[in-house]
C-alpha cells in the first residue's frame, strides 16, 4: 500500500470538501476513513469545534478510546459548557471502565441539558 498517495487522498481539496468527505465517511459508518479525513483538517483548524466533535466521535466509534478521550477532553477544556463533549467523555470513561471519573462528566452533561432527577 502506499500510505504517501493514502494520505494525500484523505487531504486533498479544500476544508469544506474535507469536512464534507468525512461526514460522507462518517454517515456510511467507515470512521476510521472519516477519522483519516479529520486528523489533517483538525490539525489546520485546531480552534473549530465541530471537526474535532467528528473526530472524537469517528474515534469513539471505531474503539479508538484513548484518541477520543483526549479530543473531548482538548473541547471541554475549551468550552466546559459543551454538553455533547461532556456526554460523549463520559460515555468514552464508561468504555474505558473508569466509571467513577465518568459519572461526573455525565452528571454536567444532563445538567447542561436541563436533564435534573426528581427528588
Amino acid at each position: 500500500m502506499n500510505t504517501t498517495h493514502d494520505t494525500a487522498y484523505y487531504a486533498h481539496g479544500t476544508p469544506a470538501e474535507r469536512w464534507e468527505r468525512a461526514q460522507l465517511f462518517f454517515d456510511a459508518k467507515d470512521y476510521a476513513a472519516a477519522a483519516r479525513v479529520l486528523t489533517g483538517l483538525v490539525e489546520e483548524v485546531p480552534e473549530q469545534t465541530g471537526p474535532r466533535l467528528l473526530l472524537a466521535r469517528s474515534y469513539y466509534h471505531s474503539a479508538q478510546l484513548r484518541r477520543a478521550e483526549g479530543e473531548l477532553r482538548t473541547i471541554v477544556e475549551r468550552d466546559p459548557v459543551e454538553h455533547y463533549a461532556r456526554l460523549m467523555l463520559g460515555r468514552t470513561l464508561q468504555r474505558q471502565n473508569r466509571h467513577e471519573e465518568a459519572d461526573s462528566h455525565l452528571r454536567i452533561a444532563s445538567a447542561l441539558a436541563g436533564d435534573f432527577e426528581q427528588r
